[in-house]
C-alpha cells in the first residue's frame, strides 16, 4: 500500500508516459497488458532520470532507495541502489534474521514492478541492462562509432522491446531481431531530436567518425541553428533510424489485433518523429522536432496497412 507522498511520486514519473515519441499503454490493450507496461515504464523512466539527474528536487527517491538525501545528486551511488532494489523483486535481497523471507522492494515503482514480473515471468537481465546503460552514461560521453552507439542501444533501448514481447507472450528469436531493430531505431530517433540537450549534458550521441565524414564539429552543434554540414549528417542519421525501422517493421505480420496496433504505434511513432526531423530541414538544434497527433496517427495508419 502507497502512502500519499509515494502515490504521488508515482504518478508524476509515470505522467511522463504522455510526452514519449510513441504510446506506452494505449486503452486498446487488455487491463492486464496496460498495468504490466506501465510497471516496466514506470522502472525504465525512473532509471533514465536517475541517469540524467532529472529525479524531482528534495531526495525523495534516495531516501526511497534507502540512501541519504544528501547523495540524491551521487548517480552511481543510487543506480547501485536501484540495483539492490531490483534484486529485491526478485527475491534475491538479504534475508532477514534467521533465514526470513527477503524484504519487498523499497520503492514503490518497484513495488509496484513485483506482480508483473510473476505474471509475465519476466527475468532479471533486461531491468539489468537498463541500469548498466545508465551507468555506461556516467563515464561515457562520445562514441567513435555507430557500431560503438548499437552497443549502447543494445543496453539502453532493446531491453525495453524485449519486455514487451515477454509481457504479451510473443517473445521468439526472430520476433526478438526485429523488435531490436524498431527500439534501436527509435533511440536514434530520440538522440538526434536531443542533440542540443545532450550537448548541454556534455553528452554526444552523434558517432565520431560520422561527424568527421560530412566535417562536423561540436562547436556546431553548440550552435543556434544547424549549418549545411549539420543537416547532412542528421539527414545520413535519420535515414539509417528509418532502415532500421524497416527491417523490424514485419514484426507486424504475425502479431495479434491488439498488439499488431501497439506495435504500429510504436513504429508508427518512430516513423512520424522521423517526418518531423526532415519537416524541419534536419535543423534539430533550434528546438527538438516533433511529430503531431496528425502526423503521428497518419503514420500509424500507413504502418497498420502496410503491415510493414
Amino acid at each position: 500500500m502507497l502512502t500519499a507522498p509515494e502515490g504521488r511520486h508515482t504518478e508524476a514519473v509515470l505522467a511522463k508516459a504522455a510526452h514519449e515519441n510513441f504510446p506506452v499503454a494505449p486503452r486498446f490493450l487488455p487491463r492486464a497488458w496496460r498495468d504490466d507496461l506501465m510497471a516496466v515504464y514506470g522502472f525504465a523512466r525512473l532509471v533514465d532520470d536517475i541517469g540524467d539527474g532529472d529525479l524531482a528536487p528534495g531526495g525523495a527517491d534516495a531516501v526511497l532507495l534507502g540512501l541519504d538525501a544528501a547523495r540524491a545528486d551521487d548517480r552511481l551511488a543510487l543506480l547501485d541502489a536501484l540495483e539492490a532494489d531490483l534484486w529485491r523483486v526478485f527475491g534475491g535481497g538479504p534475508g532477514g534474521p534467521g533465514g526470513s523471507p527477503a524484504p519487498p522492494p523499497r520503492h514503490p515503482l518497484l513495488r509496484g514492478l513485483v506482480p508483473t514480473v510473476r505474471r509475465a515471468g519476466l527475468t532479471p537481465d533486461p531491468f539489468l541492462a537498463l541500469v548498466e546503460a545508465n551507468r555506461v552514461d556516467q563515464r561515457v560521453r562520445r562514441y567513435a562509432t555507430f557500431e560503438d552507439l548499437l552497443g549502447y542501444c543494445e543496453l539502453s533501448a532493446n531491453p525495453v522491446g524485449r519486455l514487451v514481447l515477454a509481457i504479451t507472450g510473443t517473445a521468439t528469436p526472430e520476433s526478438v531481431r526485429r523488435s531490436d531493430a524498431v527500439c534501436t531505431a527509435l533511440q536514434i530517433i530520440e538522440h538526434l531530436q536531443d542533440v542540443a540537450e545532450d550537448l548541454a549534458r556534455d553528452r554526444v550521441y552523434l558517432p565520431a567518425d560520422a561527424m568527421r565524414r560530412f566535417r562536423v564539429t561540436e562547436a556546431d552543434l553548440a550552435a543556434p541553428t544547424a549549418n549545411a554540414s549539420v543537416r547532412t549528417l542528421v539527414a545520413h542519421l535519420s535515414e539509417q533510424a528509418r532502415r532500421l525501422l524497416d527491417e523490424g517493421a514485419p514484426l507486424l505480420g504475425d502479431a495479434p489485433g491488439r498488439l499488431r496496433l501497439l506495435l504500429a504505434g510504436f513504429i508508427g511513432g518512430g516513423r512520424a518523429a522521423a517526418r518531423a526531423i526532415a519537416d524541419a530541414g534536419y535543423d534539430v538544434l533550434a528546438g527538438p522536432p516533433r511529430a503531431t497527433r496528425g502526423g503521428l496517427l497518419r503514420a500509424v495508419a500507413t504502418t497498420l496497412l502496410r503491415r510493414s
